[in-house]
């Protein structure tokens, strides 16, 4: 998700490692923060694939600055990890958010059909956070207040994200974009 993010942003435009970090962390930090902890390998690991470059640049003030730029190699990387997006990128909603901020970049309307139909089989496909048995239990069948609301709002989410996901295939799929 992180390096995702990283190509994503990059792919934009070349950034400051700041710039990146703050951007990042307002596409993903509401639910994990960003350390630089975290950041930082992920970026040198780009880099150390080919995947982007850092320039260093003077600082205006003290340390000098790194500008980090996607190289193509990098740009094929992130159109691949977009178009090949499955399994947990696009089961946990976090990595599904972080492909869905990117998906305008892949080039057709039809590659980018291809993965919402697999974010719509996966969000058809009957789940819950609670079961019995092998039984997926539903808010009706829980007097939990907490536990109802929760699925409340799961379902919620999931009827719109539904009803969002049917109407983007449908113009994606007349051709539009």
């Amino acid at each position: 998700m992180l390096e995702l993010a990283i190509l994503g942003f990059l792919y934009e435009q070349p950034l400051h490692g700041y710039e990146l970090k703050r951007r990042v962390a307002q596409l993903t930090g509401h639910v994990r923060p960003i350390a630089d902890g975290t950041l930082y390998p992920a970026i040198k690991r780009l880099e150390k694939a080919g995947r982007l470059t850092r320039q260093t640049e003077p600082g205006t003030r003290a340390a000098p600055r790194h500008v980090l730029t996607l190289t193509a190699e990098g740009r094929v990387e992130l159109l691949r990890r977009l178009r090949e997006a499955d399994g947990v990128e696009i089961t946990d909603e976090n990595h599904w958010f972080t492909v869905l901020a990117f998906l305008r970049l892949l080039g057709t309307p039809a590659d980018q059909a291809q993965v919402l139909r697999r974010r719509l089989a996966f969000l058809r496909e009957p789940s819950s956070f609670f079961y019995e048995g092998d039984r997926p239990l539903g808010a009706e069948d829980i007097t939990d207040p907490f536990r109802q609301g929760l699925l409340l709002i799961a379902r919620a989410t999931s009827e719109t994200e539904l009803a969002w996901l049917e109407r983007t295939l449908a113009t994606l799929e007349a051709g539009g974009g």
